[in-house]
Formats: structure tokens, C-alpha cells, sequence
């Protein structure tokens, strides 16, 4: 047995190698003298260690999980005192027999085009591109109102100098015991360096340090779903209303957080830390966990660690039999992570039966003292991540999920951040993009922030604004975790049912968006496994040569196909303005509006408050979903949505959503799209791989954005009934064939002419909707003249006369330019007049 759990754990982060220790391969030891040893982990890494005694470190350290890797190219070659080492981008120089490492005995220098540098010990970047911080706590945009300081955002594994090097001398190694355990390096003076070298091949840099440092293990599919959270003295009898206001309202929900006011917290019962449920609010917790179980909710509860298991806990008489302790004395259990016996205790007797009973992770929350009180230097954010995750790996047939402290370089392995309390403010929103960018640049990108923030600054009026918030919630949509929370605070009522009128549609419109993403979202989740690409990434890592990149900090990639510039600055005039840089290469489809835009430039955009600024590359094929309740199946129907623009192609992920074989049991289906001329092809081939309760069969869906009325449309050559939405000016194609071991060809003819709508279209209908339906309100017995109301129906016209097509959109567009002079022959004042067209965003084109 000895071994075989870090063999589990390490095989799934490194992607199933078999190895039992990061034993470095013995044919990568490029260079070795007695107290000097090189190691070439891949054309880009190599290992630099010194020891004075001779003795060099194979084992695992905290950061460095696996050193016996496929040997890259190299060549050594000697030259007088000096020995050279060669790969494809990098030539390691070192004087022979010199000892320590210094700038005199070494230097690396980029080679074959790489982006040039020549690096020696002691040379500091000059342009890091920053990592991220333990917490938001206080934090008020990136300004501390605890500190009074801006944040000190740690150095990433990224830089524009062209190289990173990382100093692993001093950092803690693992053992090799079955439930591997903290231990430290030997005494001594030694030096363990890991050198990167990656010009602006960022992508690769990252997915150079998932070899030797593991990688981001795949969250269970349920966690890309909505999580509610709520710090609230909630009973038993409130969840079970809050759940069915989820459903009244057709609101999705994956995940139940639970906060501390699940176990007492009064004094002589319980406190910031307890682990014995609250009676008086949870009679039965066992029924109420199966209550939660029956509605296909995934549930966490909130651990405060710090004071230990205390006499007054239900499991103390058992832990300290655990501990040796007569529990008779009535001393508390102090809490000591670094104690391997102490721990199994704190997993078996007291955390083991709750999660039995239906418990599915845990919010781990500490903000106590940051070092062990019995190792020295050990961080007590780091190992307790660790021990949490691991026993997990060790124990459940389930994947490990925490959600938690940052703890340093290599938590990474530990997935879900939790970001901490942040003030509720635009400066926080206008803040968190970044922050979740720059996090990224260490592999933490599945950070979970409360959004709409946590707390009011002391001072500010104690009041939710719903533009906020609602600003907040579609920029949580496109964040890796979609959880609302907030602080005990009566006003914020942050439940969706809670909002009125455009408010409540916005919102709920951002809980299903999110849900239709999931396919996708996925597939990126598994890009992050596979390539250490979080799925919120900054610009300049598909664009590095582009200074917009760098200057644009808040916009980022969601996944390949998305761009995101988020909203951060409340409206004028009921529009949001902003600038956004749409980097070449290709163009864009401005998806809430509906158009298509070009790459390469800086564009000036305003949005309503439905309206968000998403931008997909031309010519995706992306699978969404319609609606789902939750993430709780895995056969749901796909609808494989096209986005104008000349090709392209995908290739969907799918997996068990929750079992430990991910690494090996998989499946991909690709998807194609290829406009030539009048013809339009997609194309489901079919599925590749296989993982364990695969469903033979699914329902999909095409449907094409931007899409006039076609001529002709066949599936495998038949030819099948469409539906025309004249909203979204998207032609839906329900699939005959639903057998995914099958391959479906779409094809559509489209008319030799065809009318352009790809230009805001979709923006004008809907902005036009609204405003008429406002309109209204300010004089009840209005009849709308022929024109005003032509325009408004002119959506729905297009779904009842398909064959009107051409001469409906043409009418409109007629129209439309003549929006002022139509408000006027409708007799509308002055001010009803710039009312209106300030609320359809009209502008006069030249």
C-alpha cells in the first residue's frame, strides 16, 4: 500500500503517469558534478540545483509534483571551463566545478527566435504580469479599508521579459507515506531553481508548469451551475421556501451553500467554530440533507477551523479518545493541520458521517494565524487545502471539490478559490475582472467571488443597488463560479424574485444564460486540465504583440470563442458606454445586439441594462443548452449554435460530470462550419471516445444567428421542417437523427441575394419592444400609427410571413431611419420625443 495514494492523487493531477515519486528520470540529468545537478523538464524548463553536501532532492515539494517527465531534445557540449546546454529555446552556460550559483559561474540566453533576454542570478524581472492575493477581504476595488493600501498583488509565473524563475530551495517537500505528509528539507545552504524560458509563448509556459507542478484538477459539471450563498440564520423550514422560489420562478440551481448558522454559535454551545448542528433550525439533518438530495442539490457547509473541536461539540468524548485525552478534563482540541493523527480524526469521526449523510464539499474559511504553530514556516491556507483535497481523493469515489484560501504557488491542484468579502461598490466590480485575469497567470483561475459584493463600507448608504448588482451578475456569468453572497445585512435581498420589472428580467436572464454555456464552459474546463488555460484568460495571451492586450486589462477571453468587456461603470442617458479593443485576426459578433463587427480596432459601444458586451469570434460553432432544471443529467438536449461568419469548428467535451476516471474516460464530438457561396454546411460527426453511463443518444438542435429565411434545407440529404425566430433573426433546425455514434450534415441554401442583417438588427427590435411597451405607460390611450407600429411587430411579422422576408426587413429599415419624423407625425411632446429615442439609442446615420 505504501505509495499508492499519492500514486491516485498524482496520477490524476499529472494526468495518469504511473509513478509513486517526482524522482527525476535519470536520462534528464543533462549535467552532473557532486554538488551540481541539471535536469531538463522540457524544452522551455530546466532544473538548476546546488548542494553543498551532494545530496539532492528527488522527493515531492510543495510546488513540484513531478520531475520524471519525456526527455526533451538537448544537446551538451564543453567548451574549455564551461559546459553548455542546448534545447530548442534556451542555451544553459555554466563554468564547470565552480559550486554555488552566481552570475559569474552562469547565464541563460533565448535562442532560435525566441524573444531575446539573457538571464544570470540575481537579475530581476522588469514586466511580471502579477498572480493573484489571498483574499478581497475590506478590499474596496484593489484599496484595502482595513490597510489603507492598494493590494499587494503577488508575482505571477508570467512575464514580458521572456522568462521566469522559480526558487523551490527553501519550500516544504511530501513524504512518501500512504497519505503522503508535510516534511521539511534538510539543513543546509542548497539551491533548487526552476528556470522557464517561453518569449511570449505564454500558453506554452503555462502548460509547461502543469508537468512538474501538476495539474488543475476537473471540477465536478455541477459547479459551473448556479450556487446560492447567503450568510443568514437560516432554518430548516426558510431553505426549503428558498427552493421552491427557485422553482416558482424557473430558476436553475445546482449548489446550496450553508453558512456558519448551520452548527451554534453562542458561547457554551458553539461559536465562530463549531461541528454540531443547530437543532433549533435544523431538527433532522440528516432529513433535511435528503430533502436537498430529492430536489438534485449538490450541498457545502461553512468550516471556521481555528478553535479546535471544544468540549461542548457532540464528537469531542470520540476525538479525544482519538487523541489520547480523558475527556473528562474538558480541554480543547486545538487545531493542529500539521498533525496526521489529529487530522484523520477531524476527517473520520467528526466531518466523515455528515458527508455521508448528504454534505458533498466544504467551504473552508480561514483568516486565522497564517503558519503552522508545530512546523515552522508551514502555511496553514496551504496545507489545510491540501489535507482536505487529498482525503477526498483518498475517500470518495466522487471528485474532490473545496472552495477556499489562496495559498501560494501550487494550490493551483486545489481548484476553487474563495475570493473573500469585498465591498460592495463599482470600484470592487471595475476591480474583480482583473483580479480574476491576472489569477490565471498561476493556474488559480476557478476563483469564486461573492458576487454583487459581500459588505457596505462603513459610511456608504446602506442600500442595494439593483444596477450594480445587476452589472455584477452578468459579469458572474462569465467568471468560473456563479455564487451570490453577502453578509448578515437585512437589505441585501439578493434572491432574483426580490428585483421588479427590467431588473428582474435582466437577472433572471443571467442565471439561464449561464446555464446555456455550460456545454461549452465545460469543454474550456477541460482545456484548463489538459493546458493550464483558465477559462477566464487575459487578452495578451492569444494576442502578445499586441499592446491593446495589455492596455485593455479588464476585458479577457472567456474560453477560445468569447470575449468579455465588462460592464463596470453604472449608465447615462439609460446606456452604458464603453470602449472596447476588438483584436485582429478575426471579427466579432456583438451577441446581444447582433452585430458583426470587425477585428483589429477599437470600437466605442453602448448597452441597455439586457444588454451585456459578449463578443464571439466569427464563425463558432459553440453547443449551448435551451433549458435545464440543474447540471444533476447528462443526456440533456444540445443546441449547436452558429455565429455568423465565414467557418469554424469545435469539438464538445463530454464526461461523467463526477466521477474520478475523467483522465482517461472521456468523449469528444466535433463540430464544423463552412459558408461557400449561398451554401451554409454544419456538420456532427460523430462522437469520439467513451466514459462510464455515456448516453447512446441525444437531441440536438442547430440553430443559425444572423440567419435570413433559406431557399432549401436538408439533413443527410432529407429534407426537414424549420423554425424561423424572428427575434433573434435565427433559423432552429430540430435534428431527426439523435444517435451520437451517427454523424448529421446540415445543409442550407440561402438566396443568391441575401438581405444583411447582421448589422444591430437584433439590438433596434428589441430596444424598440421596450420602448413602445414604456411608452405606453406615459399615455395609456395611445394608438400608434402605422409606421411606429409596423416597426415594433415587424419580429413577430417575420415568424408569422417567412416568405415576406426581403420586403419586411427592407420596410423596417425604412422606417426606422425615419424614426424622429415618425415620433412626430405620432404627436409625441418634445420631451416624449428625446425620451424615446434616448431609450432605443437611436443615432442619425450619415
Amino acid at each position: 500500500m505504501k505509495n499508492l495514494f499519492l500514486f491516485l492523487i498524482l496520477s490524476v493531477l499529472t494526468g495518469g503517469k504511473n509513478y509513486t515519486q517526482a524522482a527525476s528520470s535519470r536520462d534528464a540529468i543533462v549535467y552532473q558534478e557532486k554538488d551540481v545537478r541539471f535536469t531538463m523538464l522540457a524544452e522551455g524548463v530546466v532544473r538548476m540545483e546546488w548542494s553543498p553536501s551532494g545530496q539532492f532532492v528527488d522527493a515531492p515539494s510543495f510546488v513540484v509534483v513531478q520531475r520524471n517527465l519525456p526527455v526533451p531534445e538537448y544537446k551538451v557540449c564543453h567548451k574549455g571551463e564551461w559546459v553548455l546546454i542546448k534545447t530548442a529555446k534556451m542555451e544553459v552556460k555554466y563554468k564547470k566545478h565552480s559550486g554555488k550559483f552566481t552570475s559569474d559561474n552562469l547565464m541563460i540566453k533565448a535562442v532560435n527566435g525566441l524573444k531575446p533576454f539573457c538571464w544570470k542570478p540575481g537579475m530581476q524581472q522588469k514586466d511580471n504580469l502579477k498572480g493573484t492575493f489571498r483574499t478581497l477581504d475590506g478590499y474596496d476595488g484593489n484599496y484595502s479599508t482595513y490597510k489603507n493600501q492598494e493590494m499587494p498583488l503577488e508575482d505571477g509565473l508570467l512575464a514580458r521579459d521572456g522568462w521566469t524563475l522559480i526558487d523551490d530551495s527553501a519550500d516544504f517537500l511530501f513524504d512518501d507515506s500512504d497519505w503522503p505528509w508535510v516534511k521539511k528539507r534538510g539543513a543546509g545552504e542548497g539551491q533548487d531553481w526552476y528556470f522557464m524560458a517561453y518569449g511570449n509563448d505564454y500558453k506554452g509556459a503555462l502548460k509547461d508548469f502543469t508537468l512538474f507542478a501538476g495539474k488543475v484538477p476537473l471540477p465536478p459539471r455541477y459547479a459551473f451551475g448556479y450556487w446560492w450563498s447567503r450568510y443568514w440564520s437560516y432554518s430548516d423550514k426558510e431553505i426549503r421556501q428558498l427552493i421552491d422560489n427557485f422553482r416558482h420562478y424557473q430558476l436553475p440551481l445546482d449548489v446550496l451553500v450553508v453558512d456558519m448558522d448551520w452548527h451554534y454559535t453562542e458561547k457554551g454551545k458553539g461559536g465562530w467554530t463549531g461541528w454540531t448542528w443547530n437543532r433549533r433550525l435544523f431538527p433532522d439533518p440528516v432529513k433535511f440533507l435528503r430533502h436537498l438530495k430529492d430536489r438534485g442539490l449538490k450541498v457545502t457547509l461553512n468550516l471556521h477551523l481555528a478553535g479546535g473541536v471544544a468540549a461542548y461539540e457532540e464528537q469531542y468524548p470520540a476525538m479525544a479518545e482519538w487523541m489520547g485525552i480523558d475527556s473528562a478534563s474538558g480541554a480543547t482540541l486545538p487545531w493542529t493541520v500539521s498533525d496526521k493523527k489529529y487530522m484523520q480524526g477531524i476527517f473520520d469521526i467528526v466531518l466523515r458521517p455528515m458527508e455521508k449523510a448528504g454534505v458533498d464539499f466544504w467551504w473552508l474559511d480561514w483568516q486565522q494565524w497564517l503558519t503552522d504553530k508545530k512546523v515552522e514556516g508551514l502555511s496553514n491556507t496551504w496545507w489545510i487545502n491540501y489535507a482536505f483535497f487529498s482525503d477526498m481523493e483518498r475517500m470518495r469515489d466522487t471528485r474532490p471539490l473545496l472552495y477556499h484560501r489562496w495559498g501560494g504557488l501550487g494550490n493551483h491542484r486545489y481548484q476553487i478559490g474563495f475570493s473573500g468579502d469585498a465591498i460592495i461598490s463599482w470600484k470592487s466590480l471595475a476591480f474583480q475582472p482583473y483580479f480574476t485575469n491576472c489569477a490565471s497567470n498561476v493556474l488559480y483561475g476557478y476563483w469564486s467571488h461573492d458576487i454583487g459584493g459581500h459588505m457596505f463600507k462603513k459610511g456608504d448608504k446602506q442600500e442595494l443597488d439593483p444596477e450594480l448588482f445587476t452589472r455584477w451578475m452578468q459579469y458572474g456569468v462569465f467568471t468560473p463560479v456563479f455564487r451570490t453572497h453577502s453578509t448578515k445585512n437585512a437589505v441585501l435581498n439578493k434572491e432574483i424574485w426580490n428585483f421588479k420589472g427590467e431588473y428582474f428580467e435582466a437577472l433572471r436572464n443571467a442565471v439561464l444564460l449561464r446555464y446555456q454555456l455550460v456545454p461549452y464552459l465545460y469543454t474550456m474546463a477541460r482545456e484548463t486540465y489538459e493546458n493550464g488555460l483558465s477559462v477566464c484568460r487575459p487578452l495578451y495571451y492569444d494576442y502578445p504583440e499586441s499592446e491593446e492586450a495589455y492596455r485593455f486589462e479588464k476585458e479577457y477571453m472567456f474560453g477560445e470563442n468569447l470575449l468579455i468587456a465588462p460592464i463596470v461603470e453604472p449608465m447615462q442617458k439609460g446606456y452604458a458606454k464603453l470602449e472596447v479593443w476588438l483584436p485582429g485576426g478575426s471579427d466579432w459578433y456583438e451577441w446581444s445586439t447582433g452585430t458583426l463587427l470587425k477585428g483589429g480596432q477599437i470600437v466605442e459601444r453602448s448597452f441597455g441594462l439586457a444588454e451585456y458586451p459578449v463578443y464571439i469570434k466569427a464563425g463558432s460553432i459553440l453547443p449551448l443548452y435551451d433549458r435545464v432544471e440543474n447540471l444533476s443529467r447528462n443526456d440533456e438536449e444540445i443546441v449547436l449554435t452558429v455565429f455568423p461568419g465565414q467557418k469554424g469548428s469545435f469539438r464538445m467535451y463530454e464526461d461523467n460530470g463526477n466521477d474520478k476516471h475523467y483522465a482517461r474516460e472521456y468523449a469528444y464530438t466535433p463540430l464544423s462550419v463552412e459558408q461557400s457561396g449561398p451554401d451554409l454546411t454544419v456538420t456532427i460527426g460523430a462522437r469520439e471516445g467513451h466514459y462510464r453511463d455515456m448516453p447512446a443518444e441525444r437531441s440536438f438542435k442547430i440553430k443559425i444567428l444572423g440567419s435570413v429565411v433559406p431557399e432549401q434545407l436538408t439533413v443527410n440529404g432529407q429534407t426537414v421542417a424549420y423554425e424561423y425566430l424572428g427575434e433573434e433573426l435565427a433559423l432552429v433546425i430540430p435534428l431527426p437523427e439523435k444517435s451520437c455514434a451517427k454523424e448529421k450534415v446540415v445543409q442550407i441554401r440561402y438566396p443568391a441575394s441575401r438581405t444583411e442583417v447582421n448589422d444591430g438588427l437584433i439590438g433596434q427590435f428589441r430596444r424598440l419592444s421596450k420602448a413602445i411597451s414604456a411608452l405606453k405607460f406615459r399615455d395609456a390611450g395611445i394608438v400608434l400609427n402605422e409606421a411606429l407600429g409596423t416597426l415594433e411587430s415587424t419580429s413577430v411579422a417575420l415568424e408569422y410571413f417567412p416568405e415576406r422576408f426581403p420586403t419586411l426587413i427592407e420596410q423596417f429599415r425604412q422606417n426606422y431611419r425615419q424614426l424622429p419624423h415618425i415620433l412626430t407625425e405620432q404627436q409625441l411632446s418634445e420631451a416624449d420625443r428625446r425620451w424615446f429615442l434616448e431609450t432605443v439609442g437611436w443615432e442619425e446615420k450619415e
